[in-house]
């Protein structure tokens, strides 16, 4: 497989993750208006003032940019390259082009026109969606050269671990849209104790930022045990299939710093680094998660034809 293909899928991948990690500091730092309500100028200038939040509004900004350009490369080099050995090609081109548009439109409307929670929580869940896209597409440059080389086994997936691997993948989402609503609603130190709100009335929450803050922990808890569950179940009965053994293994990682970092956002009253890594493992989770249901497809489509 052409080297320059996988080169361009890792730099994508890389630029969208810093598109991505890119809005959350935007949004921890409150640099959404350092450009004013302009778009795509900043303060009616193509470079932004000298000022933290000009500055990193900006650089969101020319990342999104980049990330366009690259996509758009991609998706149409990888459509022309690899559609012939994995149908789901271009499927995933076209996923990934939707929804960086869709991202990009849901930014410059938040800046235009102003935002609420919600639409800022729908934001962060698309930019989700299209970094996981790229990810998947750039995953199958690679694994096309093994299927060429014919090093890619046929796949076993059963009913109990295909309901987890879905299962897992909505509810994650679920999950993510908590912790965006959390931050957009400002509730990150609602809730000073962990794993309880506070001393004050039995730990339980009383108002509605305590309600959203502990909201998002329960639903966080939850997906931590089904993953946990999973990945006993990959580790017990997949241990020939590579992709999905050390898949699971590598969602058990991700989402336990995933907490980690979480716990630690309360710990040190909101530390950017630790608000950024958070992030980070989720999307790295989430990208995995979205693979694992690109081989159940797979896996579908393969057992009709046999």
């Amino acid at each position: 497989m052409n080297k320059a293909l996988k080169a361009l899928g890792v730099l994508t991948t890389f630029v969208m993750l810093i598109v991505l990690i890119g809005g959350a500091l935007v949004t921890k730092t409150g640099s959404g208006q350092g450009c004013g309500r302009q778009w795509p100028l900043c303060h009616g200038r193509f470079f932004p003032e000298l000022n933290p939040a000009s500055i990193i509004e900006w650089s969101h900004r020319f990342a999104s940019g980049i990330s366009i350009i690259l996509v758009l490369s991609l998706a149409f080099w990888s459509w022309r390259k690899i559609t012939p050995i994995f149908r789901e090609t271009t499927f995933l081109a076209i996923m990934s082009i939707i929804f960086l548009f869709l991202q990009a439109l849901l930014g410059a409307l938040a800046v235009v026109f102003g935002s609420n929670a919600l639409i800022m929580a729908l934001h962060f869940g698309i930019s989700l969606i299209s970094f996981a896209s790229v990810l998947i597409l750039t995953l199958l440059i690679f694994e096309a050269d093994k299927s060429v080389r014919k090093l890619v086994k046929p796949l076993e997936i059963g009913k109990k671990m295909q309901f987890h691997m879905i299962g897992i993948l909505i509810y994650s989402y679920i999950v993510v849209y908590t912790g965006a609503y959390v931050r957009h609603t400002e509730s990150s130190l609602a809730c000073p104790d962990v794993p309880l709100c506070s001393p004050l009335h039995n730990g339980l929450p009383t108002q509605f930022h305590e309600w959203v803050q502990m909201g998002h922990r329960t639903a966080a808890l939850l997906l931590f045990v089904w993953i946990i569950v999973a990945a006993v179940h990959a580790m017990t009965f997949y241990k020939d299939q590579k992709q999905i053994f050390w898949g699971w293994i590598s969602c058990l990682v991700f989402i336990t710093l995933q907490a980690l970092s979480g716990i630690m956002i309360v710990y040190s009253e909101l530390a950017l680094g630790f608000a950024l890594a958070h992030s980070f493992f989720i999307a790295c989770l989430f990208g995995i998660l979205c693979y694992f249901l690109l081989l159940i497809a797979r896996f579908r489509y393969e057992s009709r034809q046999s």
